[in-house]
């Protein structure tokens, strides 16, 4: 077995250790491996070890891979973030958008959608640790943009995704994990036309299972099996 092989497996074990203390099924949990600068070789490789969802930052990086990987079958979401002249190449490329912090942007989405003839489903980010250099709406307007996005006629709202403040121990991001598991529950309870509120993208290389605890249903995880990146 290939170093990513085992890497694999080593992720997937410590997720489903994660998922089983916090008295969570492991299948509730998907993992998205980031490939941010990963050739397109290893993705195969790794796609080839059973992962089938694929993490990217930058839409150009990952239109080439995803042109040269088209025979696997696997499922690609956006994770950075998005730029507004990039939309038109983004909506119908990817499964999922996990980054859409405003409404103009999801306005954006829904308009190239729309000459796809397609639904995009999208994540709201939230910037739980209120930080300047990073996206995200604030928590307090959340809900709003959730409402307005989900009126959009080819837009779906699938829950919401946070980048929270990084610290080199674990148990001191969870407050914030837990910050956005209890910002969708109130979300959720507003029962909004167009918005599932099913997924919660939180948690990455180290900090995932303090995520997991708090309810992530999806993981970004690129280091753990990919390596550091140069």
């Amino acid at each position: 077995m290939s170093d990513i092989g085992k890497n694999i497996e080593q992720v997937h074990a410590r997720i489903q250790k994660a998922a089983r203390e916090a008295g969570r099924d492991p299948d509730a949990v998907r993992l998205i491996a980031v490939t941010k600068t990963v050739a397109a070789a290893r993705i195969r490789e790794a796609a080839e070890a059973g992962l089938d969802c694929f993490g990217e930052n930058y839409v150009q990086e990952a239109r080439e891979k995803i042109e040269t990987l088209a025979d696997a079958s696997v499922s690609w979401h956006f994770i950075g973030r998005l730029q507004s002249n990039k939309v038109k190449f983004a909506v119908g490329l990817f499964d999922l958008i996990h980054s859409v912090d405003s409404l103009k942007l999801a306005r954006e989405i829904d308009r190239h959608a729309a000459k796809h003839e397609l639904v995009q489903d999208i994540l709201v980010q939230v910037n739980v640790g209120r930080e300047a250099q990073k996206s995200g709406i604030d928590e307090e307007a959340a809900a709003a943009l959730v409402r307005d996005a989900a009126g959009l006629e080819h837009v779906r709202v699938r829950g919401l995704m946070t980048m929270p403040p990084f610290f080199d121990a674990p148990e001191k991001v969870r407050p914030y994990f837990r910050q956005l598991a209890q910002l969708r529950e109130q979300i959720a309870a507003q029962n909004i036309a167009g918005a599932e509120m099913r997924e919660l993208s939180m948690g990455m290389t180290g900090d995932f299972e303090a995520a997991i605890a708090e309810g992530a249903t999806l993981v970004r995880i690129g280091t753990a099996i990919f390596g550091e990146r140069t």
